[in-house]
């Protein structure tokens, strides 16, 4: 399973990497250290936490933009739903949760899974996901 530095996890969650820090201080969301001391989250423990941040509406949006060029939204994948035929992928991009429907293959081709990063991609009414 993938995980992620405080740094890495603040800029996912739309946060400074300071107020990632106090929230892992506090036990909010649990981390670990590396070989190398640094504290690290589990990928699927971020993905569960940034869940709950946009339900209860935290974060720092003044600090944030939460647009880009081409419509691309980076964050983390909170749930992954196989079907015989087609998938349903969703991201937690900041405060913004999107949904994309793809096919099976296509996500089990980029690998895509609960907690790893991915970069949703909105153009009209699709939502395409690129793997980071």
């Amino acid at each position: 399973m993938q995980s992620y530095t405080i740094g890495q996890a603040a800029r996912l969650l739309g946060v400074s990497p300071d107020t990632a820090r106090r929230w892992a201080d506090a036990g909010r969301v649990a981390t670990h250290r590396d070989e190398g001391g640094r504290r690290l989250i589990d990928g699927r423990d971020l993905a569960a936490f940034s869940v709950e941040l946009a339900q209860v509406g935290e974060g720092e949006e003044d600090e944030v933009s939460y647009t880009s060029a081409r419509n691309a939204f980076p964050g983390i994948v909170t749930a992954v739903k196989l079907g015989d035929v087609a998938a349903q992928v969703e991201i937690q991009a900041g405060p913004h949760r999107l949904v994309s429907l793809l096919t099976r293959e296509a996500v089990e081709e980029l690998g895509l899974e609960v907690g790893m990063r991915a970069t949703a991609r909105v153009k009209s009414t699709s939502v395409h996901i690129d793997r980071v």
